[in-house]
């Protein structure tokens, strides 16, 4: 089932709003006349109680008092929405002007007020007591018919309803045409947004004039796109530097499959030919599966798949273990290994992946020992302030230059060639590596470079 639309929502909202203010004003008006009219028919009813007792209070002698009943019959001229009945101490009337008949006499103090039916007529009186010399058993009762209030309250209520049920709907119009009004910047945000494609990822929403309550969505979508924009452009650099990087490999196996093919077949020679493109080929399916692992393994890091242990683990072991397989390479080049150890006895104790760690430092000694001129000394120090830990992996050797210090830890980024040496460079990914196996562990990774080293530097 379709969900309705956020105008059909506010506007539905605005019409339940005005149906219920509307309907607790018409509650309080209708308290409010209610009261009146029992105010009104109270005053009305409390004048006549006055007069008869002071009718009967103004009769001296019986004589007098056989007079009250004509003189009361003068005074109801006129109301005839009203009746006095008096009633003898043993229940007889002893007057009445008309013929509503009173509910039983409750027992009681006087005066008492109470309302009741009669067919379809509907009352309201009082009992009280006549409290006069001539006549002090004589109860008076005045009751008036308030049906005319009943039937004016019941087309009030009438009114009410149809007053309530139109303005729930012309406020739901309304509601509907202000809503349409007042997101119409929203639809054109949508309309500026449903124009945004992969190639126009550097355009952004307006910001300026859009009302406050969605400021912050275009922000928030902006941002959106921002990383959008940053992400597609790592993933082309990053598609465009695997052709690159596997072209090469690929056209070597190609040349050297076809050069095979178009050489002799037969002999000792062919054999031993045969036999090194082999090797050769090896050399290269080698490369590219180290390549496709080193591309699995970032793509784990991107998507927050590396999930390093708690080990602990000794940084000081690891770097020796580390010198102990590069030493031979080293000697080869000419280079030499040192450590300092420089922490603190109550240093941290850092948690985390062994192999991990071992690798990311693996990558940073083989980049510091190629990139070391012979007879030099390639430096790792340790050290411990602040509960945290550090290690510095510097070497001496050509400067890079500051503008690809920021770019180091990017995929198949590569400093000049004049670095590389022997051809021993790899395809751009050890630093990256590096940085995701760092990131994983919490920790931090920094290069700077001068005419004196160039020094990595890790913090966890």
């Amino acid at each position: 089932m379709k969900s309705l639309s956020l105008t059909a929502r506010l506007s539905l909202l605005f019409a339940a709003s005005a149906v219920s203010v509307l309907l607790a004003l018409g509650w309080v008006v209708e308290r409010a006349v209610q009261n009146h009219f029992v105010e009104m028919d109270r005053h009305d009813i409390e004048g006549k109680l006055s007069l008869v007792r002071n009718l009967l209070a103004s009769a001296p002698d019986a004589a007098a008092l056989a007079e009250v009943p004509r003189q009361l019959e003068n005074a109801l001229i006129g109301h005839h929405h009203l009746q006095v009945t008096l009633f003898a101490a043993d229940g007889s009337i002893w007057f009445t002007s008309g013929a509503v008949q009173f509910p039983p006499q409750p027992r009681g103090d006087f005066p008492q007020w109470m309302e009741w039916r009669e067919g379809k007529n509907q009352y309201r009186g009082v009992l009280a007591r006549a409290e006069t010399a001539q006549a002090p058993q004589l109860t008076i009762a005045i009751a008036q018919d308030i049906s005319h209030h009943a039937v004016f309250m019941r087309d009030f209520r009438h009114t009410l309803a149809m007053l309530t049920a139109l303005a729930a709907l012309l406020t739901a119009a309304l509601g509907w045409v202000a809503t349409r009004a007042g997101l119409r910047p929203l639809r054109r945000l949508a309309a500026l947004a449903a124009q945004i494609e992969a190639s126009r990822l550097n355009e952004r929403l307006p910001v300026a004039q859009v009302p406050a309550e969605i400021e912050s969505m275009v922000v928030a979508f902006n941002a959106m796109l921002a990383r959008l924009e940053d992400s597609f452009r790592r993933l082309n650099e990053f598609s465009s530097d695997i052709a690159h990087e596997l072209r090469t490999p690929v056209s070597n196996l190609m040349t050297q499959t076809q050069v095979a093919l178009a050489g002799a077949r037969e002999g000792e020679a062919s054999r031993e030919q045969y036999r090194e493109i082999l090797y050769s080929s090896l050399e290269e399916y080698e490369r590219m599966a180290q390549m496709i692992a080193d591309m699995l393994f970032l793509a784990q890091a991107d998507n927050g798949l590396l999930k390093p242990g708690d080990a602990a683990i000794d940084l000081g072991h690891e770097v020796t273990a580390l010198f102990d397989y590069f030493d031979a390479w080293a000697e080869e080049r000419g280079v030499r290994l040192a450590l300092e150890d420089l922490r603190q006895p109550d240093a941290p104790k850092l948690h985390g992946d062994r192999l991990m760690l071992r690798r990311a430092l693996s990558n940073l000694l083989t980049n510091a020992i190629r990139h070391t001129p012979r007879g030099e000394t390639v430096w790792v120090r340790l050290g411990s302030a602040q509960a945290r830990l550090q290690v510095s992996i510097e070497n001496p050797g050509a400067e890079i230059a500051a503008e690809h210090l920021s770019r180091l830890f990017d995929r198949f980024y590569r400093v000049d060639p004049a670095r590389q040496r022997d051809g021993e460079a790899g395809a751009g990914l050890g630093l990256a590596i590096v940085k995701s196996i760092i990131t994983a562990h919490g920790g931090s990774v920094q290069v700077t470079s001068d005419s004196a080293c160039t020094r990595f530097q890790l913090g966890f």
